[in-house]
């Protein structure tokens, strides 16, 4: 199975030209917050999670198998020693997280390539990353379901005991415990990307990736906004075309301010369904724009911005869209599409807040 991986993605841009002491220290780091913050690998009797060493296992396997080699580091240990005079071979396995440690925290020789180096520990970061964010979607998903289950038990014990009851609630409890599950990996989050500044590295984890922030501004009024607006499933769509399109920018790849606009189509339209406004007659981008103008249905949009937003569709967006048959390729320059990724994730970031 193929695995979505940092190094991949960014291996035909150079970023890294040495490993020096902020980049060793960001591998600690990062380590330390998936070992000891996000998954405990061993108990408080010091017994090894089965449920986190499988994790752990699949994280590395994964990593290993895009990579292209069969372990990260050693996974076995075998030494000689003596007993009554007789030599005797001491084997075994280290834990799964030891290998991945002695990996991240490996020094690199003259002989190996820095920018690959520090690219694949980054790779291991953001999929230790994805993979925590995908279980809490998991259990976000799962909220309704477990919130109903509860307020049932609270029913049933409230009937069968009238008398004096313990405060709170199991209903109470299953929130708070969502609440702080996600709260926590927020921070983990957080302290993830203050690490990478720490490091001087102008990335940004969000959403299942990391990927280069060029402006620290835009960056903390315009993405990072944007990136936390997006989390929810509906709306995944538009955070993976985003994705890509900021993949494509900084990888100098074709047409990234097509799927900037894909982005901002498709929360278009999913507003527009939502709010049970579709007719079935609309064609093309404008037709969901005009049901976030009309009137009837409250003027979601002003006609100004209909107006703003149909223009990039009809000049910007569906040029890059069509062939231009035997006309000059059209293509936007690098402050252009800067420009045009920013415009969609204001436009999604405005339209989304809305609602």
């Amino acid at each position: 199975m193929l695995t979505d991986v940092f190094f991949r993605r960014y291996e035909k841009r150079p970023m890294f030209n040495a490993v020096g002491p902020k980049e060793s220290a960001l591998f600690v780091q990062a380590y330390r917050i998936v070992n000891e913050d996000i998954w405990k690998y061993y108990s408080w009797e010091k017994k090894v999670d089965e449920r986190v060493k499988a994790i752990w296992t699949s994280l590395h396997d994964r990593l290993a198998r895009e990579i292209g080699i069969t372990e990260l580091s050693a996974r076995h240990y075998s030494y000689q020693t003596e007993w009554m005079g007789k030599p005797i071979t001491n084997s075994g396995s280290y834990d799964i997280n030891l290998v991945v440690q002695a990996w991240m925290n490996a020094k690199c020789t003259d002989t190996m390539d820095p920018d690959a180096f520090v690219k694949r520990r980054l790779s291991f970061i953001e999929l230790a990353f994805r993979e925590r964010e995908s279980q809490i979607d998991e259990l976000n998903e799962k909220l309704p379901t477990e919130l109903k289950q509860a307020a049932l038990q609270d029913a049933i014990a409230r009937a069968k005991h009238t008398g004096m009851r313990v405060p709170g609630s199991r209903s109470d409890g299953v929130k708070a415990q969502n609440e702080l599950t996600n709260s926590m990996f927020t921070s983990q989050v957080h302290e993830l990307n203050e690490r990478f500044k720490q490091a001087g590295m102008p990335l940004n984890y969000h959403n299942g990736f990391i990927q280069i922030t060029q402006d620290a501004l835009v960056q903390a009024q315009i993405e990072q906004p944007f990136w936390d607006l997006v989390k929810e499933p509906k709306w995944k769509n538009v955070s993976t075309d985003m994705a890509t399109a900021i993949d494509l920018r900084d990888t100098a790849g074709p047409d990234p301010s097509f799927y900037a606009g894909r982005a901002l189509e498709s929360t278009i339209k999913i507003i527009s369904e939502e709010k049970n406004w579709n007719t079935g007659t609309e064609k093309g981008v404008g037709g969901y724009l005009n049901n976030l103008t009309s009137k009837t249905n409250g003027s979601f949009i002003a006609p100004w911005e209909h107006e703003l937003m149909q223009r990039f569709f009809s000049d910007v967006r569906n040029d890059l869209a069509h062939g231009p048959g035997s006309k000059e390729m059209p293509k936007l320059t690098a402050q252009q599409t800067d420009h045009t990724i920013e415009f969609c994730m204001s436009w999604v970031k405005s339209l989304i807040a809305r609602l």
